[in-house]
């Protein structure tokens, strides 16, 4: 079976690592490989051609059939490192995490081991007529994470 340290070496050999990085890769039992990789600025179908052809070229049908797909990680897809992250601040962001309920709000702090959202809700608060926005930020451990999505808005 092909090994996901195999990828990874020959991914490593034909990107640019200050701009672009592996976001995932999965391989079947199969061999179905599917690789997705992002940059800073977005990947071009020009990259995953390139980087699907340099993994063929590196790896021996003859030896092990397999199928391979390269493509970048989409919006609708699950942020999964810590730079989809940094690439995305300022965006909105619903949050699931393992214990509790979805959160939506705006990503504003990015580290190694968590992040921050501000999240705005309508609050009434005792004695006032009307509600008010009330802003707070809320950190979240990457490892305490279900799932994080960028919100696609068309405004």
């Amino acid at each position: 079976m092909i090994s996901k340290e195999r990828i990874e070496s020959i991914i490593s050999e034909c990107i640019d690592s200050e701009k672009e990085f592996v976001v995932d890769i999965t391989i079947s039992a199969s061999n179905n490989i599917l690789v997705l990789i992002d940059s800073d600025e977005g990947i071009s179908i020009d990259r995953c051609v390139k980087v699907s052809r340099a993994i063929e070229q590196n790896l021996d049908r003859d030896e092990e059939d397999f199928e391979l797909e390269v493509s970048s990680a989409g919006l609708s897809s699950p942020l999964k490192v810590v730079r989809q992250y940094k690439k995305n601040l300022g965006r909105l962001l619903n949050v699931i995490p393992i214990e509790g309920e979805k959160v939506t709000g705006k990503l504003v702090d990015v580290n190694e081991n968590d992040f921050t959202i501000e999240v705005e809700e309508m609050v009434k608060e005792e004695g006032k007529k009307r509600k008010e926005l009330l802003v707070r930020k809320v950190t979240f451990a990457y490892k305490d994470l279900k799932s994080a999505k960028i919100v696609i808005s068309f405004r």
